[in-house]
């Protein structure tokens, strides 16, 4: 889980609360029609630009930002040069004890392919398609973020001309207009709010997300394939640390 992701939107939300309170009258910024106009109209604008099963995976994006989890490189590498240490040593038949102690599913598939005597070019090109169709995936989920942190400001904004319009059909009070034009401003208020602290720095997330993942699992592929062309442990933590800046490389040796 990204603690960071969570303390950030609930710390934004209470310093945007605070001042609102501090400054006093804090139920003015309480408007159910102008939230529905903003929420609403965001929802059914994504609805229409996305396919409904893509619509219906938001939550599952959200989740996904806000929870995935990318294992360390260190401990992927490790990981393979410990496997490396026993295909030299055993086989690659001996890998197949390995696999039930593996969670990540596109490791098992690559460990699998070991076991079943793949050649490293074959498992290079079907593991590559698995690292694509995923960043489409991700790809999607992060145009989703994006929409919805477009979408937002703009029924805002749509929002405040219904008031505006409302409000200029009636100026026989001039006492009404100031606190009409408050009412529609809010709607800008609410759009902004949701975009800025929301929806745009989800989509970011989701993109750092989707790059480190990305980069695990090409790390998987180029360990894979070491091994299956016979390299040596030591050959396969050179190469691939080199995913790894200089600052964060460990001294790793196979413990096996």
């Amino acid at each position: 889980m990204d603690i960071a992701t969570i303390i950030g939107i609930i710390l934004g939300f209470i310093v945007i609360i605070a001042s609102i309170v501090a400054g006093g009258g804090w139920h003015i910024f309480i408007h159910i029609p102008s939230m529905a106009i903003v929420i609403g109209g965001m929802l059914c604008a994504t609805m229409i630009h996305f396919s409904l099963p893509q619509f219906l995976r938001i939550f599952t994006v959200v989740k996904k930002t806000v929870f995935g989890k990318t294992p360390s490189p260190s401990d992927v590498i490790q990981r393979l040069v410990n496997y490396a240490a026993i295909n030299r040593r055993d086989g690659a038949l001996a890998l197949e004890k390995e696999i039930p102690n593996v969670n990540d599913h596109f490791f098992v598939k690559g460990l699998q392919m070991l076991v079943d005597g793949q050649d490293s070019e074959l498992i290079r090109n079907f593991m590559g398609l698995e690292i694509e169709n995923l960043e489409n995936r991700h790809g999607n989920g992060k145009k989703i973020l994006e929409f919805m942190g477009a979408a937002a400001p703009a029924f805002g904004m749509i929002g405040t001309l219904i008031g505006l319009v409302k409000m200029l059909n009636d100026l026989s009070d001039p006492q009404g207009i100031g606190e009409g034009m408050a009412v529609a401003l809010l709607t800008t208020f609410y759009g902004a709010l949701s975009a800025n602290l929301v929806f745009i720095p989800l989509a970011g997330k989701l993109g750092i997300y989707s790059k480190a993942e990305i980069t695990c699992k090409e790390m998987i592929v180029e360990g894979v394939c070491a091994i299956a062309e016979g390299e040596n442990p030591t050959n396969v933590r050179d190469k691939l640390q080199a995913f790894v800046s200089h600052s964060h490389r460990e001294e790793i040796k196979a413990k096996v």
